[in-house]
């Protein structure tokens, strides 16, 4: 029994106005800036090693050794999966915009600091830079469930996925800023302090001021997230918050009233109602929630976790992969800075032509085709492309291929990003009730930082050469560039299969798909029972003579049948089910048999 506020509906069905972009670019910064510091330190570890482990007489510059590689390029992954967990119950807890502050503050503090690291010897500065980026992805955390879920409470139902998607695309920019910053300063740097190639002369390779690079372009990261903070702090509470978790319904219709420009009603007795029904009171760790919710959470965490396995390993090691392949010459090549200039040039072009487009074809498009279609089309297509570079690896490896093979591993970023790095943000932001929305969020994306760790720690392991001989100092054989991307491959495939535990979610109210604005059938007499709030995202225009079951409510779970429900548009909906349904998708393996003898059947005339 539906009992809609009219401070929910007034957002829901809300014109697209200027709060709306005010909103995004409040909360987009902070994924800007989050971006910046997470890829930024990728641009620099080759400096680092060269600065600071120089070998006298090595046939090669100074690299990272294994643990201190995978401590530096990780670490802030474990403090963002931390900050994801916590900042996620406390925006529950607290509310979204007292923490949202906290969050903002702690990455400009840490981004300085990660470029202010103590002494200049090695262990020092290493030990110092891996304890700031550690509480710098402990803010970056917090604001993956806080800005989604402001965004998503903030936004209508009409275009909500765009502009969640469109917080989420500021990622692209930060990277891509990340790049253009590197090139520009490492240019500068090059232009004052000219050195010879490590070949030529190993010690004056590396200048002394090239130790100021890394420190700026790590510290950089710190203003955007500056800039934003006096805005953050003068956004309003949403109102889902207000109204169905502190219960104040007169502050949450007082502020959407100013937001809106329109008069709203403070209907305090509704409030009051749906906030006491005991169908709305189930906690996380409740059967009621693993009834309801248990695939969808299942389905979150595990795309989230699959995806950022491999989309952090080929971020944060592209350059390995274009020295692989030789697009970026050999280290001794190069001085410190130009290789800097080298590794920046490179992301800044991958960023350019695919990250950044990939991004914003998702917010173009993910209220027109579905959340589900897009991340299983990405999914799809990036395992199509990880096979296509791993099975002739050898062929990419020519120099006459090698932009081949920078147009391929472009597509499976572009997939990436109009696919599943979009949709596993959009979609827990908008499938669970208002009093777990940011701790199943934080769940989700802490799961996926559990795979970008994976992604971070096993691919500098994994992707080195099956001769030890031939491997990077200190590191033990692996299995290669080319075994590793089949890896990769299989994961985005396993991706495909786990979507399907992901319901749609296009069109629908924060309450439709969280049932929050029902009251329970047991406290209503003569109500009819509600089937369960599950739903299975229906499969194109495929048809089967065999592709339903008839349920006791007389309601047919069609995967692109003709008898599928319409909506009052007259498009199709997305039908609920039972906890068991998504496995109908094995009823496409069922022959139809009706009209046929047994022999047509059996084949045995």
């Amino acid at each position: 029994m539906a009992k809609e506020l009219q401070v929910l509906n007034a957002l829901d069905v809300a014109k697209t106005q200027w709060y709306h972009f005010t909103a995004i670019i409040i909360a987009g910064m902070g994924f800007f800036t989050d971006a910046y510091d997470l890829f930024c330190i990728s641009l620099v570890t080759k400096l680092l090693g060269r600065i600071y482990y120089h070998v006298d007489g090595a046939e090669k510059p100074g690299s990272l050794p294994p643990n201190v590689a995978a401590a530096v390029n990780g670490v802030a992954f474990c403090g963002t999966l931390s900050g994801q967990l916590f900042f996620g119950w406390l925006g529950d807890k607290m509310g979204r915009k007292k923490v949202y502050g906290m969050t903002l503050m702690l990455m400009v503090i840490c981004s300085v600091a990660s470029g202010l690291s103590f002494s200049r010897d090695a262990k020092a500065v290493m030990s110092t830079l891996c304890f700031f980026r550690f509480w710098l992805g402990f803010g970056i955390g917090g604001d993956y469930p806080l800005s989604a879920t402001i965004m998503s409470e903030y936004a209508n139902k009409k275009t909500r996925g765009a502009f969640i998607a469109a917080v989420f695309a500021m990622q692209g920019f930060g990277i891509l800023a990340g790049g253009i910053f590197a090139i520009i300063i490492s240019s500068a740097f090059k232009a004052r302090f000219d050195a010879p190639a490590y070949q030529v002369d190993a010690l004056a390779s590396t200048v002394p001021q090239a130790d100021y690079v890394w420190r700026i372009i790590l510290m950089v990261g710190a203003l955007p997230a500056a800039l934003t903070y006096y805005w953050r702090m003068k956004m309003p509470e949403t109102a889902r918050y207000t109204a169905l978790v502190a219960k104040n319904a007169k502050q949450a219709a007082t502020d959407m009233s100013r937001v809106l420009q329109v008069d709203l009603e403070a209907e305090e007795q509704k409030v009051e109602q749906l906030t006491e029904d005991k169908s709305n009171q189930f906690g996380l760790f409740t059967k009621k929630f693993l009834h309801r919710h248990g695939l969808h959470l299942l389905g979150t965490t595990t795309t989230w976790f699959l995806l950022d396995i491999a989309f952090y390993s080929q971020n944060l090691f592209q350059k390995d992969i274009f020295s692989a392949i030789g697009w970026i010459p050999k280290a001794q090549t190069m001085n410190a800075i130009d290789e800097v200039y080298r590794i920046a040039r490179a992301q800044t072009l991958i960023a350019l032509c695919s990250t950044v487009p990939g991004y914003w074809f998702t917010v173009a498009f993910i209220d027109r085709m579905g959340r589900f279609a897009i991340q299983l089309m990405g999914f799809f297509f990036m395992t199509v492309f990880m096979f296509a570079l791993a099975i002739p690896y050898n062929h990419w490896t020519h120099k006459d291929n090698r932009i081949g093979f920078v147009v391929m591993y472009s597509l499976t970023f572009f997939f990436a990003n109009f696919g599943p790095n979009a949709t596993t943000f959009v979609v827990p932001a908008e499938i669970f009730p208002a009093r777990l929305r940011s701790t199943c969020h934080g769940i989700s994306a802490a799961s996926g930082k559990l795979g970008a760790i994976v992604g971070a720690f096993g691919f500098l392991y994994l992707a080195q050469n099956k001769d030890k001989a031939l491997a990077d100092a200190g590191y033990p054989a692996g299995i290669g560039v080319k075994n590793s991307l089949l890896v990769l491959g299989v994961v985005n495939f396993f991706g495909i299969l786990f979507t399907f535990l992901v319901p749609e979610s296009n069109g629908k109210s924060l309450e439709e798909m969280s049932g929050e604005n029902e009251i329970d059938e047991d406290s209503v007499p003569n109500v009819e029972p509600r089937s369960h709030n599950r739903t299975v995202p229906a499969i194109g225009k495929i048809c089967h003579p065999l592709v339903g079951l008839l349920l006791h409510d007389s309601v047919y779970i069609c995967f692109g049948h003709p008898l599928q429900p319409l909506d009052s548009q007259g498009k199709p909906n997305w039908i609920r089910d039972d906890a068991l349904n998504n496995l109908l998708l094995f009823t496409f393996l069922v022959p139809e048999s009706k009209g046929k003898s047994l022999e047509v059947m059996s084949r045995e005339n």
